[in-house]
């Protein structure tokens, strides 16, 4: 407090991150001042006066003149400055206002940690975290999203691009060999579009937006079994053995038939809730696991 003048007041701010500059700040104390707390709780006299080897009237004299000083400064329109503290001044109403400055942070525990930019890295996924993250978000290819979109504008830039790599032609001719071979293309340009989904890292929490892919699965059961179940509710497919095995134990102790279905054709270990050889009592099941358990969740059926 400045006896006659008002209190500088902090407060604990924490930490925060600018969206538009990715730069992190640490926390802080934020200053604010109130002209209504005018009152000498003798803790500045007391501090300056040690400082300084004085007596406390002395500095209390000498604090009281500067805070006329102060004041006249502030009835003329001027601007107060205080070193490190903040700027005051009066507005039409004659009421005092404070900005303060940010370049120093009052708060003890912060000390050192000063603002820093983040730069954005683009690094491969290690096998540790993919193995981790596998356990969360499994590899899913959703027959929903097949009837919402179509392959073909996939499968024809895919050619175009692939033949472009093989032939190096002029854009003109390619273009015009592309029409002629597209249906040769597309086979390939189906597989490499399946390889770079397999590649992609699996951080970002956003469902993403996958174009069809025909997924045929290598199944291990035995034939006999095959042959009753032929309608098959995907909880997932996993790189890992392991991760599809955890899966397939946390299903059944929640009450599931879960069970091991096999390979797929790119490697991936596919999961099952359940199986059945009705139909309709398929997509019962698959609505209500939808609802209850993961929408994404999809039905596989054998012909």
């Amino acid at each position: 407090m400045v006896p006659n003048f008002g209190a500088f007041l902090t407060q604990k701010t924490s930490a925060r991150i600018n969206d538009t500059t990715h730069t992190f700040f640490a926390p802080t104390k934020s200053i604010g001042f109130n002209e209504q707390l005018i009152s000498n709780d003798g803790l500045l006299v007391s501090h300056i006066a040690s400082a300084e080897n004085s007596s406390f009237e002395v500095i209390l004299s000498k604090i009281e003149i500067i805070v006329k000083q102060w004041k006249v400064q502030l009835e003329k329109g001027e601007k107060l400055s205080l070193n490190a503290i903040g700027l005051l001044w009066a507005n039409a109403d004659g009421k005092i206002q404070f900005q303060p400055y940010q370049e120093i942070n009052y708060l003890t525990s912060s000390f050192g940690l000063s603002p820093f930019k983040a730069t954005p890295i683009i690094r491969e996924v290690l096998k540790e975290e993919v193995l981790s993250i596998e356990e969360q978000i499994p590899f899913i290819i959703s027959p929903e999203k097949r009837e919402t979109s179509s392959f073909r504008p996939y499968f024809k830039y895919a050619a175009i691009f692939l033949l472009a790599l093989s032939t190096g032609l002029t854009g003109y001719r390619f273009y015009n060999d592309t029409i002629s071979n597209e249906q040769l293309a597309r086979k390939d340009a189906q597989t490499e579009v399946a390889r770079q989904i397999q590649e992609a890292t699996f951080f970002d929490t956003s469902p993403l937006e996958l174009p069809t892919v025909n997924v045929e699965a290598t199944s291990i059961r035995e034939k006999s079994i095959r042959k009753e179940a032929q309608h098959y509710i995907v909880a997932g497919a996993f790189r890992i053995k392991a991760n599809a095995d955890r899966k397939i134990e946390a299903l059944q102790n929640k009450g599931y038939k879960a069970a091991y279905y096999g390979t797929n054709a790119y490697g991936l270990h596919m999961v099952t809730y359940d199986s059945h050889t009705n139909a309709k009592d398929a997509l019962k099941a698959l609505r209500a696991i939808k609802r209850n358990e993961s929408s994404d969740a999809w039905l596989l059926s054998e012909k």
